[in-house]
């Protein structure tokens, strides 16, 4: 009765846009599209999967530190149903691994009504 997560991110994920819009489709010609971009920037993406049915809580941030897990790790907890018990698995990334993520998670891991287990 409890919930499954492997949580991880991607970082630096470059957001490109191109020059010039896809030209158009015409019968036998396949979508065409410029050589070249423009930068956007890079971002963050956090993601956990969900192990029994794959479902994906996905959000995307600008940087990569504690204070954005610890705001991804809350949004889990706002999306998962009430009373739910969560078991999180994590690598062994330093920004699992910092001490406020981990007061983090050891506050949610002896909660009474369900909360936030760490398997590692």
């Amino acid at each position: 009765k409890a919930l499954v997560l492997c949580v991880d991110e991607k970082s630096q994920i470059q957001a490109l846009d191109r020059t010039q819009p896809l030209l158009p489709l015409a019968p036998g010609i396949p979508a065409k599209r410029t050589h070249d971009y423009k930068r956007n920037g890079t971002t963050t993406l956090f993601a956990a999967l969900n192990t029994l049915d794959g479902s994906v809580i996905g959000q995307c941030m600008q940087r990569h530190r504690h204070q954005e897990f610890i705001r991804f790790l809350n949004r889990i907890e706002r999306d998962v149903p009430a009373g739910k018990l969560i078991h999180v698995i994590l690598d062994n990334y330093a920004t699992h691994k910092h001490p406020k993520v981990m007061k983090w998670l050891e506050a949610r891991l002896w909660r009474k009504r369900g909360g936030l287990g760490c398997l590692r």
